[in-house]
């Protein structure tokens, strides 16, 4: 049985990573990661493009993956793969990339947030649609539709030609197995399917030539996470080195692949996935609107619940900000000396001491803020410095921020009726002690950890692995193959009660700057027209 594998490909933001894992237990046999060749391109502030041919090219990870493992392609009996999202690219009928010199032809990174105007309008336009509930009530720069209206009106050849404007999730596969579908889980979250898209005559306000956009560019047939949608084709055999007709999965946004790879496909699990940016998923058994959620779709993380995504749009990115351009180089070179990040080092010095003795409290809003306000236009803030304020201090007050921008989300989800009963994190930012600590005593509750270092992939393995038939069901699979380490980490009491009065602290500030207290930080987003857009999705 150890040689029954499947392959699990995460297409990341600036590369691709296949994982070889054996089908009876979840293990990674092997695993190899490819870059894209142009990474990203940044032609205007708020763009954030790729060149799809540097997806097909990173499907050279596949091999190699194997060759890790020590298997052979007649070991694989599936595949699935998990992608970015929103990450859109217009594709001629045929899914041929457009060739055309406009940056508008290329993909669009999720992390465009370019089509900010967009999204406002179609926000005032469908602010009375009772399904916008599903949403938290707005409509994000990021995905699909504000996306596709940018191209309207920017770039009208590029759109006219389009035949589809396709999540790259989806084109992947296309790709992979010549058949064209659209998986439930990015139609939901980043296309606004909800049994239907949009009308036509409301999307007609926006635009005369948008009414037909949903029919016309975005309509395809939409299928259930876990779908065989078929067989590798030829070609995809070639770019991957595995057999043809290899049962390939529908694709999954990351974040919501790595619910199965952490065994938490049932109610009740907060998985959140912890990286440049946060995204935290969960399954619920009934349908509660939760406002500033980034989504709320049936099937869209495990068929037959409903899936609940919210998100920050700065973790790990402001951190990196912080040690990059505000950290003294006196820091580094006693890092570098002990052999240490500077990363570590700002954790460790700042680590410790009674909660608040720094007398700073931070907003998490450097890359805006994505739940609960869903305002791309605020910005960060560090309250209380003074001329003893130490670099470690700030740093902990950043890390702070963000353990409370996740506590916002906890209490939405419980105040909206739907129980937090677990905390799993993810992703990179678990490998750092201090903050997972920081994020139980904040949270009040155990915080567990995913035992994949290639969550993502681990859950498109586990997809693919349904769609071969090994399982009947993704949380069968999840619950065989998933693995997490179950309260790594456990609040103190002390703690959490000095973190409930600095959250309150933190809330009377995101009220004030968020809620319409004081709109000084649109005022100044409008000065600065340099500004770049960061990590803000899953």
């Amino acid at each position: 049985m150890w040689k029954v594998l499947v392959v699990g490909i995460d297409f990341g933001t600036l590369s691709a990573r296949a994982v070889v894992v054996r089908v009876s237990d979840g293990a990674e046999l092997g695993s190899a990661a490819v870059d894209y060749a142009h990474g990203v391109l940044e032609p205007e502030p708020q763009w954030a493009l790729q060149v799809p041919s540097d997806y097909l090219d990173a499907l050279r990870a596949v091999p190699l993956a194997l060759r890790e493992a020590g298997a052979s392609p007649s070991d694989v009996i599936g595949i699935g793969t998990d992608f970015t999202a929103s990450t859109v690219l217009p594709v001629l009928a045929d899914g041929t990339p457009l060739q055309s010199s406009s940056p508008h032809a290329l993909a669009k990174l999720w992390r465009h947030h370019a089509a900010s105007s967009q999204a406002a309008r179609f926000n005032a336009v469908f602010a009375s649609e009772q399904w916008m509930e599903m949403y938290g009530g707005l409509t994000s720069a990021e995905w699909e539709f504000p996306k596709a209206l940018q191209v309207l009106e920017e770039a009208p050849d590029v759109y006219a030609s389009m035949g589809h404007w396709a999540e790259a999730a989806d084109w992947i596969v296309w790709q992979l197995t010549g058949t064209y579908v659209r998986n439930a889980c990015t139609a939901g979250y980043k296309g606004l399917y909800q049994s239907g898209y949009p009308s036509p005559a409301l999307l007609a306000q926006l635009h005369p030539d948008f009414g037909s956009f949903a029919a016309q560019k975005l309509d395809a047939p939409i299928v259930p996470l876990g779908t065989r949608v078929g067989g590798l084709s030829a070609s995809g055999a070639a770019l991957t080195g595995l057999r043809e007709g290899t049962p390939v999965a529908c694709g999954v946004i990351d974040a919501h692949a790595t619910v199965a790879a952490a065994g938490a496909a049932s109610p009740g699990r907060l998985v959140a996935v912890m990286g440049t940016s946060t995204c935290h998923m969960m399954v619920g058994s009934s349908l509660r609107p939760v406002p500033g959620m980034c989504g709320v779709v049936d099937g869209g993380i495990v068929p037959g619940h409903w899936g609940y995504e919210a998100g920050q749009s700065g973790a790990g990115s402001i951190l990196a900000w912080y040690v990059e351009h505000q950290v003294p180089a006196s820091y580094s070179a006693t890092a570098a000396s002990e052999g240490i990040s500077v990363h570590t080092l700002l954790s460790r010095l700042g680590d410790g001491r009674p909660v608040g003795s720094h007398g700073l409290v931070a907003l998490d809003w450097n890359d805006g803020n994505r739940s609960l306000l869903v305002d791309h236009a605020l910005s960060g803030l560090v309250l209380g410095q003074t001329l003893a304020t130490r670099a470690e201090d700030v740093y902990r007050a950043l890390m702070e921020a963000t353990a409370f921008g996740t506590r916002t989300i906890v209490t939405a989800f419980r105040e909206a009726g739907l129980p937090v009963e677990s905390f799993v994190a993810a992703g990179g930012l678990t490998q750092n002690p201090v903050l997972m600590q920081i994020y139980a005593d904040v949270l009040g509750m155990p915080v567990s950890l995913i035992g994949s270092a290639e969550g993502a992939a681990l859950g498109a393995a586990i997809h693919g692995a349904v769609a071969a038939g090994a399982y009947p069901s993704i949380q069968d699979a999840s619950a065989a193959m998933g693995s997490v380490r179950r309260d790594v980490y456990s609040p103190d009491p002390a703690r959490v009660s000095g973190y409930t009065r600095l959250y309150a602290e933190y809330m009377m500030l995101h009220d004030h700057f968020g809620r319409g207290g004081n709109s000084v930080m649109h005022r100044l987003r409008s000065f600065n027209t340099s500004s770049t857009a960061g990590d803000t999705s899953c």
